[in-house]
């Protein structure tokens, strides 16, 4: 048991965040296990297979939906679901472990909720981004938009540290610039997807919800308004 004087070597992770967690790597495990034979019957080993084509975005149906202005429940929530499903064991990895390291930070200054809040419509900010900008029929699954989206709330509180002690407030958007640099060399030396826009409409919206979701958020949008 820790006291004042006697602090935790390693700071406890906000209960949300440790949900989150397990919640993500839970169903990928399940995913895991079916596909070796260890859990189910025989179908287990198009578990990920089905839920990819259940629960993935597709900008496809997107653009049919606004065609005939039919929203079915079980297109739209595609918008939320799509982030925990993932294409492969370490896509849900490398996922997990930015909802740990960038979910911790974010939830510690903005609170459990907002956390939460920001990681799913972060999550369907990046899907829309991906829509409206890509048309293509390839799906998109896992958690990066919404993640990107912590990366988002998570410059903006580097952003406004800057701004406090009067340094260019520029800097904060090294991390973004740095993946996004990262995700093009891969691109170009591999080949892919465009997932790349729906991972810069998530950062874009975790950014944009933090004037609103951070500790005095609000107050501040209005001064900036005011101000201009």
């Amino acid at each position: 048991m820790s006291s004042p004087s006697n602090p935790p070597a390693v700071n406890p992770l906000p209960p949300v965040v440790v949900a989150l967690f397990l919640f993500i790597m839970g169903i990928e495990l399940i995913f895991t296990l079916g596909a070796r034979g260890l859990v189910g019957d025989a179908s287990a080993v198009g578990w990920r297979l089905s839920a990819i084509q259940t629960y993935s975005f597709s900008s496809d149906i997107v653009h049919w939906m606004w065609e005939t202005g039919r929203w079915p429940l079980e297109h739209v929530m595609r918008f939320v679901t799509y982030p925990f499903v993932h294409a492969s064991f370490t896509q849900a990895l490398f996922v997990c472990v930015f909802v740990l390291a960038m979910g911790k930070m974010v939830a510690e200054v903005f609170g459990g909720v907002a956390m939460l809040v920001i990681f799913v419509l972060s999550g369907t900010g990046g899907a829309l981004a991906y829509a409206l900008i890509v048309s293509d029929s390839y799906p998109l699954v896992g958690g990066f938009p919404a993640v990107y989206g912590l990366i988002g709330a998570f410059t903006f509180l580097l952003w406004v540290k800057l701004s406090l002690v009067g340094e260019h407030q520029s800097r904060a958007f090294a991390l973004i610039a740095f993946l996004m640099g990262i995700q093009l060399i891969f691109g170009l030396v591999f080949g892919g997807t465009k997932d790349w826009v729906a991972d810069l409409g998530g950062f874009a919206t975790g950014f944009g919800l933090s004037f609103l979701l951070a500790p005095g958020g609000w107050a501040r949008l209005r001064r900036l308004m005011q101000r201009d």
